[in-house]
């Protein structure tokens, strides 16, 4: 059984398509910042080495930034932590092409600034959400907001390869900086103030009320326990082994660039389908979705067809959209607004803070027990963590009252 959406279409709402403009800027300037560096590569303005530092203090900053920014989000303008993170990013990445070719510490540290600028508007971006959209207009704003991020994903290296046979990759760089000037600039502020006190907690007092927070909602604990595992097993191994599947078993790279299309084409049908569906218990079928993760690994590891594995993942790339929508909409209407911020960088510093963890240990695990063992215990994983999940009696609705 399923509900039909009734809100009036969110794209009327002037502030959401300020607010979605900047969001899509920023994801647009995030995602060209590596195809960018790879380009560097290419025209020998840095070395390989150089680009996997870089790469690695980009991702330091932004890990280490995002909880900071959950608890200033909450404490200060949701939209003022939006414009200091995206104008930190906007300045600092022009530092990079400076350092190209003179100083790989130059280049580091404005990545790790860099990092940080894209950690800190993660949170603030989410809970400025809930600030200028209707609770009845949230599903078709979060569905509209990821397929501007999966419209990202498949464009951004097109684009920038494109970009690439005009200009350099330090004029590139200068684009990225605009495009965070956009998201500087275009997001409205929030509807809401944050709540003043006279006698404010520590960082790590507030920091520890987002968790307190969040152990309200058993939904929300174990939901994001299996978001962890599912990215932490099922999405480091696949993006480790599909590569090294398409090469040695069918011999060509075209099932890697078709299998890594079909997800983010999958993802796209996924969450224009979620723009509109309401399922009755959103919370399993959002967990059934996350479940289907669990093809991929199964896939790599079985004999199939390449038209399977492909097939697969875009059957994958629906069901993280199943989940993703509804997942975000779940926390900005369940968690207290005052800690809406707190919550969402828990979220994000879990779920995909722990990708590096599980990249890092992939290739030891395929060492020492091989591709077929990995694969088969990342396949158990993706799918028992949301069936566990789903025994929580909360996650049927995504609600504490379910």
């Amino acid at each position: 059984m399923t509900e039909k959406a009734t809100a009036p279409s969110v794209l009327r709402n002037t502030a959401f398509l300020r607010l979605w403009t900047g969001t899509t800027a920023s994801g647009l300037a995030m995602w060209a910042l590596p195809f960018v560096l790879g380009l560097a590569v290419l025209e020998r303005s840095i070395t390989a080495v150089e680009l996997g530092v870089v790469l690695a203090t980009r991702t330091v900053g932004f890990l280490a930034a995002v909880p900071i920014a959950g608890v200033f989000a909450d404490r200060h303008s949701r939209r003022n932590v939006v414009f200091w993170s995206c104008l930190t990013a906007a300045v600092m990445t022009p530092a990079i092409a400076l350092g190209m070719g003179r100083s790989l510490l130059l280049m580091a540290a404005a990545a790790t600034i860099v990092g940080a600028g894209q950690g800190a508007c993660r949170p603030a971006f989410q809970a400025l959400v809930a600030e200028v959209v209707p609770e009845a207009q949230r599903q078709q704003a979060n569905a509209a907001t990821t397929l501007a991020i999966r419209v990202t994903t498949l464009v951004a290296p097109s684009l920038t390869a494109l970009a690439a046979l005009l200009t350099d990759a330090k004029a590139l760089l200068a684009v990225t900086a605009v495009l965070w000037l956009v998201a500087t600039l275009v997001p409205p502020a929030g509807k809401a103030a944050p709540v003043r006190t006279e006698a404010r907690a520590g960082f790590t007092a507030e920091f520890l009320e987002g968790l307190s927070e969040a152990r309200r909602h058993p939904w929300l604990l174990s939901g994001l326990g299996a978001l962890t595992a599912m990215i932490a097993f099922g999405y480091s191994a696949t993006a480790v082994l599909l590569p090294v599947v398409s090469r040695d078993r069918y011999d060509t790279e075209a099932v890697l660039a078709a299998a890594t299309t079909a997800y983010t084409i999958g993802a796209l049908a996924g969450a224009t389908l979620m723009a509109r569906w309401r399922p009755r218990a959103q919370g399993w079928a959002a967990l059934a979705g996350l479940a289907c993760y669990g093809l991929i690994p199964l896939g790599l590891l079985l004999p199939v067809h390449a038209f399977v594995l492909v097939a697969v993942y875009a059957v994958a790339g629906v069901g993280i959209e199943l989940f993703n929508v509804p997942w975000f909409t779940a926390i900005q209407r369940e968690v207290e607004p005052g800690k809406l911020a707190r919550v969402s960088s828990l979220d994000f510093l879990l779920s995909y803070g722990l990708a590096p963890v599980g990249l890092a240990f992939i290739a030891p695990a395929i060492d020492q027990f091989g591709v077929s063992a990995v694969l088969g215990v990342c396949a158990v994983v993706c799918f028992a963590a949301p069936a566990a999940a789903a025994l929580v009696p909360s996650s049927r609705g995504f609600t504490r009252s379910s």
